[in-house]
């Protein structure tokens, strides 16, 4: 079994998941809380997102978690931990959806056609969801998005996938995610068009 000395724990923040992951599985316990103190809010915002309640949102949370203690050993160490660990967020958040027979679970599954003629209207400006007179509004703005914009414009600007990670999660096409991404600018900016323009 690998001895991880103790002065590497305090330097975890600098390890990759994949490491921590390895290490893990070799016996050092220790490491799964740190993935999931690095991970735990991001997926509970990618889960309320979808359900709303925040109590619901802990709960989806925690299960989510306790699946992935659960499989962990079924990780395969050549891919992305960030990816398997939201491709299991969206499936449990799926399954929650489909028992409820929730709308959301509709526009959660749905695809799109492959329609890429929107205008590349490349980022939202570096920093903008740090800001802190703009997060709410955009926020806001967000949660008018059909479910499946808002789930690229997370992903990519707050948990920091990019387009072929969040292709893995959303099960999709990377062409069909730009698009996504694409669309959900266009919505973003015109809002913000209108909150910036003169009263």
């Amino acid at each position: 079994m690998l001895k991880v000395e103790f002065p590497l724990y305090r330097r975890c923040g600098m390890n990759s998941d994949e490491n921590l992951v390895k290490w893990y599985l070799e016996g050092e316990d220790r490491l799964f809380d740190v993935l999931v103190k690095r991970y735990a809010d991001y997926v509970f915002h990618f889960v309320r997102q979808y359900i709303g309640d925040e109590k619901l949102s802990e709960d989806l949370t925690q299960e989510i978690f306790i699946k992935v203690w659960k499989n962990l050993g079924k990780f395969d160490q050549a891919k992305t931990f960030k990816v398997w660990l939201f491709q299991i967020a969206r499936n449990t958040v799926i399954d929650f959806l489909r028992k409820k027979k929730s709308i959301k679970f509709s526009e959660l599954e749905r695809g799109e056609g492959a329609s890429f003629d929107v205008p590349d209207t490349g980022e939202l400006p570096e920093g903008v969801f740090e800001r802190r007179e703009l997060k709410e509004k955009i926020g806001e703005f967000l949660e008018t998005l059909p479910p499946r914009y808002k789930t690229v414009m997370m992903l990519y600007y707050e948990d920091g996938l990019n387009f072929r990670e969040i292709a893995e999660v959303e099960k999709t096409s990377e062409n069909t995610i730009r698009s996504r991404h694409r669309r959900a600018l266009l919505s973003l900016k015109e809002l913000l068009r209108d909150w910036y323009a003169p009263k």
